[in-house]
């Protein structure tokens, strides 16, 4: 998607501080934390919504859940504990509509989300 803020960013139009790339998912430190840790782990293909997730798809949502205690572990979170969160359209808070998992750490996390 010409217009995806992530997909600019997985082209590299868009700088960001990556923290782990492989060929299917890239992860990156979020501009706006809400935690210490605070990991942007996206598909390398646009996927709008978790919803949307079929078929060939399902690749890159393994993809990025098995990133997550990667990522965990080069952020230095992966012993004491963290939280993965994907939001899935405007009334659970989804603000870019390309599939997308937040990982939250480094300081306790209690009900609220981050």
């Amino acid at each position: 998607m010409e217009d995806c803020v992530f997909c600019k960013i997985i082209k590299g139009t868009i700088p960001s501080d990556k923290v782990y790339e492989d060929d299917k998912t890239l992860a990156f430190d979020d501009i706006h934390p809400v935690a210490p840790v605070h990991v942007i782990l996206v598909p390398k293909v646009h996927i709008p919504t978790l919803m949307d997730v079929k078929g060939d798809y399902h690749e890159y949502l393994n993809a990025i859940m098995e990133a997550a205690p990667i990522v965990a572990g080069i952020k230095g979170v992966d012993q004491k504990g963290f939280r993965v969160v994907i939001n899935c359209r405007k009334e659970g808070g989804q603000l870019v509509f390309h599939l997308h998992m937040h990982l939250l750490g480094g300081r306790q996390l209690d009900d609220e989300m981050g």
